[in-house]
């Protein structure tokens, strides 16, 4: 497992993060605070403070370069 922090500080941001992590066929939690949900759940990151840093969680090691690449425009050093 790996965990990023990305931004999702707008709603086109969150639809296109939505379907970059639903093209890979592994599972992503999204943490922030006490509450983890499903990164590919569209209802469940418009329940977050999206004006904060979130924790992204890949729980995949096989593709993680490839999985990266594609999340590139979210992360936040």
């Amino acid at each position: 497992m790996k965990t990023v922090k990305i931004s999702l500080n707008s709603i086109d941001k969150v639809k296109a993060f939505v379907n970059d992590v639903t093209k890979f066929n592994t599972d992503f939690d999204l943490v922030s605070g006490r509450y983890v949900i499903d990164a590919k759940s569209i209802m469940g990151i418009f329940s977050l403070d999206l004006s904060k840093a979130i924790d992204l969680n890949i729980h995949d090691d096989d593709d993680i370069d490839n999985i990266l690449e594609t999340l590139k425009p979210y992360i936040i050093d």
